[in-house]
């Protein structure tokens, strides 16, 4: 399984007061360890990044950059994201990584986005990477009274200044921002997670210690680092001093089977991805090839950033079991940008575990009745572990109920599964954000009430391990029953027609369509729930059978009657995602209710 570190040869550079001294103290014990980026062609040491970083970073001053100032960084997965990064810290600045577009023909769209965030933000400058000259050329005035600062251009005017070696570097604190995070599920007005320095570097140090990341590992990453996911993998490696290889989103989806090989050839202990990453590993890898692989040094497989099928994980483990790779090797977690990325972790060296439960019982009152994995009505819950280091998690009761004192906290059930019952999760901690900032860069700080956060996120404690059920916001409500979107997307995935397993059920305002129309393609009227799936089928007839086929799977699946569900086919790629991969189902459901799909 690879090298596994004692916990006295852990690094010390999350101790640091700042991002960039944590930096300098890594880069000072490992100067010659590496982030490199295989799609740019380029490799930068710990070294030339802490040197890069101080000199941007007098570029900035110079150009009257000030103290708390929020700053987008815009970039492919490059050397510049993360010179800008570290230098806007030095600068006594914060961070704001900005999403790149996603499609060429969606830049009127994506101008009006990145507008809002630097509004949300409040931000003025944008540093912007090299490859996106061309990008933002066609922007043009779109970006409003934004100020973009090449990478390439600050690096050639911190030579001319005396700034970093000159004094003139403002004293950073613990406390000040860091990093302005926008989530990447947001569907209407942008909204940034407020994280400081001491936020992030315990955030990394939780990282570090849960998977014992040390020397002998190498990471490697295809997540985009504007995202939480990808940004904090990449700077946990930093902070540990190990090498690093960060590709380019792109690259693995356009083909995966390479990417593995990469990741496999390169010695890559430690990578991240969501859940649907791993089943597209198994279908891009054909059985033949599977024995060819050597993937029993991939140490920690860690599997977060939307919701865990416990049948992908089958698949995955009986797929490359071939290949070396064990069960123990699947690390299923739970994170949030407002926990600066980790929330549980699973103990290392143990295989997923999954919580069969009534599915009926789960929707309608949130009761927990365990049931064996062949009931007809058994949904699998995989655990993803218990809260990290500095981390607390708690579930409260949706009505109010619970613990003694009428706080509404449900206490963590015993194994027998008597009295178990879902509710929102919240946390707290070191590395849990004290607020957002939204319109005009304004801080909130109500995200957290008696030092507790609301995550949105449904699921239960048992045994202080946690399961995860599903986003409050994205119930889905018939007759007064709660149903989960994931219940009812599980059972169509593996329908033949349907492109890459994509489907998303989603319903309206107290689970109607909000405008009372049509929301399938045979016009059925008055539907509560309407399951939208990509497919590549363009004869009209095949897609009518498969749209048929979509509905009625889900209503028999979930006991519903067959009025009230309907079915809506789109072209592949149409389906809108978060930045991690999730597709976001309350966009979805905006787009229905516009007629837009």
């Amino acid at each position: 399984m690879g090298h596994q570190p004692a916990p006295d040869e852990q690094p010390h550079a999350t101790t640091a007061a700042t991002l960039h001294t944590a930096l300098d103290l890594a880069a000072a014990r490992a100067p010659d360890a590496t982030v490199d980026f295989p799609n740019e062609r380029e490799t930068v040491s710990l070294r030339e990044l802490a040197d890069r970083s101080r000199t941007m970073a007098g570029a900035l001053l110079t150009d009257g950059v000030a103290h708390g100032e929020r700053v987008g960084i815009l970039a492919t997965n490059s050397a510049d994201f993360l010179t800008a990064l570290f230098a806007v810290s030095r600068a006594g600045a914060a961070a704001s990584p900005l999403a790149l577009p996603t499609a060429a023909g969606d830049l009127g769209g994506y101008a009006s986005r990145l507008t809002r965030t630097s509004a949300a933000a409040g931000m003025r400058r944008v540093i912007t990477g090299r490859r996106l000259s061309g990008v933002l050329a066609r922007l043009g005035a779109g970006l409003g009274g934004l100020r973009l600062l090449p990478a390439n251009e600050l690096a050639a005017a911190g030579l001319a200044t005396d700034a970093p070696g000159g004094g003139r570097l403002p004293e950073v604190g613990a406390d000040d921002v860091a990093i302005v995070q926008f989530t990447s599920g947001s569907t209407a007005l942008p909204k940034g997670v407020v994280l400081t320095h001491r936020n992030v570097l315990a955030g990394i140090r939780a990282i570090i210690t849960g998977i014992r990341l040390g020397q002998g590992d190498h990471g490697g990453s295809w997540l985009p680092m504007y995202h939480d996911m990808g940004l904090f993998a990449t700077l946990s490696a930093v902070m540990t001093g190990i090498d690093m290889t960060v590709w380019s989103p792109a690259a693995f989806i356009r083909d995966p089977a390479r990417w593995l090989r990469e990741f496999l050839d390169r010695g890559g202990t430690i990578s991240p991805a969501p859940n649907f990453a791993y089943d597209q590993l198994v279908a891009a890898v054909e059985p033949d090839e599977v024995a060819g692989l050597d993937m029993r040094g991939w140490r920690v497989a860690l599997n977060g950033a939307e919701p865990i099928s416990p049948l992908s994980l089958e698949r995955f483990l009986a797929h490359f079991a071939p290949a070396g790779f064990a069960p123990e090797q699947m690390f299923p977690v739970y994170g949030m940008a407002e926990a600066t990325l980790a929330v549980t972790f699973p103990p290392l060296g143990r295989a997923p575990v999954v919580l069969w439960v009534d599915r009926d019982r789960l929707t309608a009152d949130g009761a927990v009745v365990p049931v064996e994995r062949d009931h007809p009505r058994a949904r699998g819950l995989v655990g993803v572990g218990r809260p990290v280091l500095g981390v607390r998690v708690r579930v409260r009761a949706a009505d109010g109920d619970g613990a003694p004192g009428g706080q509404g906290v449900l206490p963590a059930a015993a194994a027998t599964g008597d009295g178990e019952r879902v509710g929102e999760i919240e946390i707290s901690g070191t590395p849990v954000t004290a607020g957002y900032v939204t319109a005009g860069g304004t801080p909130n700080a109500t995200a957290a009430e008696d030092g507790w956060l609301r995550t949105g996120d449904l699921g239960l404690l048992r045994d202080g391990e946690l399961y995860v059920t599903g986003r409050a916001k994205e119930m889905i409500i018939i007759r007064g029953v709660n149903y989960y979107p994931e219940d009812a997307e599980q059972a169509v995935r593996d329908l033949p027609g349907l492109h890459r397993r994509r489907a998303v059920a989603v319903g309206g305002p107290d689970g109607r369509p909000a405008d009372g129309g049509p929301t399938s393609e045979t016009g059925a009227a008055g539907v509560v729930m309407t399951l939208v799936g990509e497919t590549s089928l363009t004869e009209p007839a095949a897609r009518d059978r498969l749209a048929a086929e979509l509905a009625a799977t889900a209503a028999a699946a979930l006991g519903l009657g067959r009025a009230e569900v309907a079915a809506r086919l789109v072209d592949p790629g149409t389906l809108p995602r978060t930045s991690s991969g999730k597709f976001q189902r309350l966009a979805v459901r905006g787009l229905l209710d516009r007629g837009e799909l």
